[in-house]
């Protein structure tokens, strides 16, 4: 069953190693084996319960909730897992909802755009940089992961965060690369933009996403870490319940607009879900805050965090799977690579099938 997993391993356990959480999925870009959505709806009901008998199977599976057509159509907890209405640490699968927030912004007129240059919102910290660079900077090199500056993701993770000012110590990082070229995981980038949501709107992060976000979609949103000057931690560590991660997955299967309400803008989603670069461990595209990828012949754009923290959402089947993990699972499994194979061998292909798939 796992088989066609094998070529994923080293290059989730690279990206395991080196970014310091959940790591991507291998390339497959040969956009002419992408499928067109047969006319299906529901879910296959043997190739279902295939997929719960292999999700039961996988240890750090704490939860999973699968959505057709806007429709819960399977959701549960496994090996303990907390239950789907409490609220768990979806960990870098944080860096999408953020993504969703500068959109926002930008429509409201908070944040100019994606060529806004970030040291004229966090010129203070950025002048720490002597590099001239620094002044190209721009808020889509860092949602895109281009920003250039050297990682604070993986190795430099623990110093940074242990920093008295984290967005200084990741503006000051030197240059390994020129802003808008390759791909250098870090979330850095991502609290350098809670950063400049906050400095440009006056308010924090927090309760950004509870205006923006929560109300509209009806989902509760808890506090979550900050930084030692009180900014949100951009990327990571928020927490959301399974079914307000599949709520949110939803959002932007729909084109940001939900129940009759435009909340993120249609276009930021089609920006956010077009290939920006790529990953230099494992191939995969990457937009503004999303991973851009294929699996069982479909696109799927996806959100991620450390553990097995995913919202996988697959447009051409209107499908949003959520799957949320033990945070504490160990480095250097192959977690991820089945849940990928979950999504992609069973989930999937029920999908396609269709059916009318009962939960018992």
């Amino acid at each position: 069953m796992r088989a066609m997993m094998k070529p994923f391993s080293a290059l989730f356990l690279a990206v395991l190693a080196a970014c310091g959480t959940a790591s991507a999925p291998a390339r497959q870009d040969d956009s002419a084996s992408v499928q067109t959505s047969p006319a299906t709806t529901g879910l296959d009901p043997a190739r279902m319960e295939a997929a719960i008998a292999e999700a039961r199977s996988l240890a750090p599976l704490n939860a999973m909730v699968v959505m057709r057509d806007g429709a819960i159509l399977y959701e549960s907890t496994f090996n303990d897992g907390p239950p789907l209405t409490r609220a768990v640490n979806i960990k870098s699968a944080s860096k999408s909802v953020l993504s969703a927030l500068v959109g926002i912004a930008i429509e409201r007129g908070v944040l100019e755009g994606v060529d806004q240059r970030v040291a004229d919102v966090l010129g203070p910290e950025a002048a720490a940089n002597s590099d001239p660079r620094i002044n190209d900077l721009t808020v889509g090199h860092l949602l895109s992961m281009q920003a250039g500056l050297e990682r604070t993701s993986g190795a430099n993770y623990g110093a940074w965060v242990s920093s008295d000012n984290w967005v200084r110590d990741a503006l000051s990082r030197p240059f390994v690369a020129d802003p808008g070229g390759q791909m250098l995981y870090s979330t850095g980038s991502s609290h350098l933009l809670s950063a400049m949501l906050t400095r440009a709107s006056g308010r924090s992060t927090l309760e950004l996403a509870r205006e923006w976000l929560g109300e509209p979609l009806g989902i509760a949103i808890p506090e979550w870490p900050t930084d030692p000057q009180g900014i949100y931690f951009g990327g990571n560590d928020m927490r959301l319940t399974p079914r307000d991660l599949a709520r949110f997955g939803e959002l932007y299967r729909l084109g940001g607009r939900i129940d009759g309400e435009q909340i993120v803008p249609a276009a930021w989603v089609e920006q956010s879900w077009t290939p920006r670069t790529r990953s230099p461990w494992s191939g995969e595209a990457y937009g503004y805050n999303w991973f851009l990828s294929q699996a069982g012949g479909y696109t799927v754009n996806y959100g991620w965090g450390y553990g097995g923290q995913m919202v996988f959402v697959v447009p051409d089947l209107a499908l949003t799977v959520v799957m949320t993990s033990d945070i504490d699972v160990e480095r250097g499994s192959d977690h991820i690579g089945a849940l990928r194979a979950l999504l992609a061998e069973h989930i999937i292909p029920a999908a396609a099938a269709g059916g009318a798939f009962a939960q018992s």
